[in-house]
């Protein structure tokens, strides 16, 4: 089952097939997330290049060979709450857009959901939209612009109204409506709105090389 949520509450609630056909939906699916162009706010974060291999560490050939001589008995992981992350990051929709970008990089994550005073789901916040070549100022402007854009409220860039999803629904319906719409991942939640996990192509694609393996067509 899926849902689309917004700052009014939620807007859609419906199988798959329905889903296509909301207007906020299909809008997410006309716009793609941007690379990040390499400019940083002066009080963000920077990324960090991934550390060198420990000495002895499998290459990833022979992490490879070793993966497809293991014989494991395959059982079906179906549902989102069998690969779903728990204990998912939320930031608020009222607060500085700085503050959320630091709870992003505080916990190495690319996106989290945006919640109301309520803790109800309003939409999803990503790194990709921080990072839009249209929102960084131009380089060489007063910092009173940088502050400006650092202080505006989540709530001004968020993905709005978002697309979620429950725990009962398929894996495969999922990975159709993030292929559809672009986006990194859905928030999952209960039947009042609530945020109670993420589901990520990331958390997919770990389901399928994890051990037991995946069965998608059990």
């Amino acid at each position: 089952m899926f849902s689309v949520y917004g700052e009014t509450g939620r807007l859609f609630k419906g199988a798959m097939e329905e889903l296509r056909h909301v207007e906020a939906v299909r809008a997410v699916s006309r716009s793609r997330a941007v690379e990040p162009v390499g400019r940083f706010p002066p009080s963000a974060p920077s990324p960090q290049a991934a550390p060198p291999a420990a000495a002895g560490h499998r290459s990833p050939l022979a992490a490879y060979v070793q993966t497809g001589a293991m014989q494991v008995p395959r059982h079906p992981l179906t549902r989102v709450a069998d690969v779903m992350s728990h204990g998912v990051i939320t930031v608020p929709a009222d607060i500085p857009v700085l503050q959320a970008w630091q709870q992003l990089a505080q916990h190495g994550v690319s996106q989290a959901p945006a919640v109301d005073a309520r803790g109800q789901l309003v939409g999803l916040l990503t790194r990709a939209e921080l990072l839009k070549p249209e929102r960084l100022p131009l380089p060489g402007v007063d910092a009173l612009v940088w502050r400006a854009l650092l202080a505006q409220p989540v709530s001004d860039i968020m993905w709005t109204p978002v697309p979620a999803v429950a725990r009962e629904t398929d894996i495969r319906h999922v990975a159709r409506v993030l292929l559809d719409t672009h986006l990194p991942g859905l928030p999952v939640v209960d039947d009042a709105g609530m945020v109670e996990g993420f589901v990520s192509r990331t958390d997919i694609l770990r389901a399928v090389v994890h051990d037991p393996p995946l069965d998608l067509w059990s």
